[in-house]
């Protein structure tokens, strides 16, 4: 391709990132919705989205994402209570992690996979934060998803996907036996899930780079105080950060660190 016609494409694939921003704050209103009905054991399908406080059936036109939380200055239109700022986060956070993927993986099978794993991602960290349960309706799915997946797009061999199923889910086994407790099936499971979607080799990655951030928060909250010794911080968020960076980043990552040997 000529050096013209390069530019052309690159300046054509960065002016489509609007489309699947958008697309990715609709799914991330959906994901709130998930997010509040799965812990309660409720359906995410119907009855459709009301008021938490007075119960009012929020109409389309205040269920824009983000827009609508700035136009009502974050509060209810008929009852006036104030709506959590979790919603517009999780939207736009869903909407920059699609943006960012499609940057970095184009118009791609790969992308369609690659938002799929990290839209449940984004849902598995706003629950563990908030109940400290990583929901196993999701987790399961996502390990047939991901094994699937690899199978549709070839990202990884279904060899490598059951490997990386055994190695995520069986180191989390490990650490729950020998620590008497110390890790949630959660956990395992997740770490199954990015196994199955990633591969044994990126999977691990995954895991790694989720173990040294939540080392770092740890000692971070320790040193200021924020947590105690014996308080319990949720790994799931971490897990589903480095899954989120593996997931773009991953073969780069791995050829930068095994250059130096």
């Amino acid at each position: 391709m000529s050096g013209a016609g390069a530019s052309f494409a690159r300046y054509t694939h960065e002016g489509m990132v609007a489309l699947p921003f958008i697309f990715g704050l609709v799914i991330g209103s959906f994901l709130n919705v998930v997010i509040a009905r799965l812990p309660e054991g409720r359906s995410v399908w119907r009855p459709r989205s009301a008021c938490l406080g007075c119960g009012t059936p929020i109409d389309w036109y205040d269920n824009i994402p983000i827009v609508s939380f700035v136009v009502l200055g974050g509060r209810c239109r008929a009852c006036g209570m104030a709506i959590s700022r979790r919603y517009p986060i999780v939207e736009a956070a869903t909407g920059l992690l699609f943006a960012l993927a499609f940057l970095v993986l184009g118009p791609t099978p790969e992308f369609a996979v690659v938002a799929v794993l990290l839209a449940a991602l984004v849902a598995i960290t706003a629950i563990d934060l908030s109940h400290q349960i990583i929901p196993d309706v999701i987790t399961l799915p996502g390990i047939v998803a991901g094994v699937v997946a690899s199978l549709a797009i070839g990202r990884v061999t279904w060899l490598e996907s059951l490997i990386g199923i055994a190695a995520g889910g069986g180191l989390f086994l490990v650490i729950i036996l020998a620590s008497g407790g110390g890790m949630g099936g959660g956990d395992m499971k997740l770490g199954a899930m990015l196994g199955a979607f990633l591969g044994w080799k990126l999977g691990l990655l995954a895991i790694l780079l989720g173990v040294l951030s939540g080392g770092v928060v740890a000692i971070c909250l320790l040193l200021l105080r924020r947590k105690g010794r014996k308080e319990a911080i949720p790994f799931g968020p971490f897990l589903a950060l480095g899954g989120a960076v593996t997931s773009l980043w991953g073969e780069a990552l791995l050829r930068w660190y095994l250059g130096h040997f």
